[in-house]
């Protein structure tokens, strides 16, 4: 069984499928660290974002694994665990201007494939349910208000001692959003069969619960 989950930036996809996945037995399969972890290689690199040639030249040294330890997915960039690494501003950013190329997401998703098509996954990312699982027997589109989505990153960045601005942090938002829904290769969109689920005035437990409702009206789970 897989349940895939697309949406924007921010909108809580990871922490929801995290979730959702420890309740249900599944397997968790954050695309979006995949992404993330490409892009960290390339800054490491000074690879230019801009210069499609040049991701794609240094994209054929990269190898992203995923190991799970105590449960928990680490992803493993060219034998290095990263995951204390991958979800600064600055990776987030080049993995959204990177993730328009096509081999770049080739790469990434065959990968992906093969990961559902082993076992039971809940995955999240930006094009899951119309590119990555289109025939996944649960689809949700997860969203949030852009605003909604800054104050929790916000929020959380204070929480770490991060010193940013609101209004920047939306404003990186809605980019990102735009580049998403833009980009030529696999844009960000609600897929036809896929449920809406806007968490803007939602808490976590609240969202995991009109999921599993969803699962259980499509006989995914009791």
């Amino acid at each position: 069984m897989n349940i895939a989950i697309d949406g924007p930036a921010g909108a809580g996809k990871s922490t929801i499928a995290k979730k959702l996945a420890k309740e249900m037995g599944f397997v968790y399969v954050d695309t979006g660290a995949m992404y993330r972890a490409m892009a960290l290689y390339f800054l490491e690199q000074k690879t230019d974002s801009s210069d499609e040639d040049a991701v794609t030249s240094a994209s054929d040294a990269v190898n992203i694994t995923i190991r799970y330890e105590n449960g928990e997915q680490q992803v493993i960039l060219n034998g290095e665990n990263v995951n204390g690494k991958i979800r600064s501003e600055e990776v987030g950013s080049m993995a959204s201007s990177v993730s328009i190329y096509p081999n770049v997401r080739k790469k990434l998703v065959s990968l992906q494939q093969k990961l559902a098509a082993d076992t039971d996954v809940i995955m999240d990312g930006r094009d899951i349910g119309t590119c990555v699982l289109p025939h996944a027997e649960v689809k949700i589109y997860l969203t949030a208000s852009s605003r909604a989505r800054a104050k929790r990153r916000y929020d959380e960045l204070q929480a770490k001692g991060v010193t940013c601005d609101f209004e920047a942090v939306q404003k990186d938002i809605e980019e990102r959003d735009y580049r998403d829904m833009h980009r030529k290769e696999s844009p960000l969109k609600q897929a036809e069969d896929a449920v809406l689920v806007d968490s803007s005035n939602m808490t976590i437990e609240q969202v995991v619960q009109e999921i599993q409702k969803i699962c259980r009206e499509k006989a995914v789970c009791r």
